[in-house]
């Protein structure tokens, strides 16, 4: 079963969308979108730039590298989450939830490119707003 795009629509009229796993683990979560055809061109991006290098920045010296990649960091909390860069360097999707490991961050990382090879879009819940 292929992974999932959910997009929604917030309380206060943004839209936004979730990448579930086959498992339904929800893996990534979007920015607020002002548009339904922006938060499109978001899954569109998402699926073109997610197969991307990783840089970690939880390393001492970090190596830097261009866009796009996936960026891993601590947050606050102590926790390793990770972002997605577009190629214009634009923040398209954050982890859903923070890792306790950094390896537990980079398979879900690797999750991603797994669920969005054959991915659907679910707008369904659009239609209950």
């Amino acid at each position: 079963m292929p992974g999932k795009f959910i997009i929604t629509k917030t309380p206060k009229g943004f839209f936004r969308f979730s990448l579930q796993a086959a498992n339904y683990v929800t893996i990534l979560t979007s920015q607020n979108y002002t548009t339904l055809k922006a938060c499109r061109d978001g899954i569109a991006s998402v699926k073109k730039n997610a197969t991307v290098q990783v840089e970690d920045q939880t390393l001492q010296n970090v190596e830097k590298k261009g866009f796009p990649k996936f960026e891993v960091y601590l947050d606050t909390a102590g926790q390793y989450r990770f972002r997605l860069l577009a190629s214009n360097g634009q923040n398209i999707a954050i982890a859903e939830e923070g890792y306790s490991t950094k390896s537990g961050c980079m398979n879900g990382i690797e999750s991603i490119s797994r669920a969005i090879v054959d991915a659907v879009t679910d707008e369904s819940a659009l239609e209950k707003v």
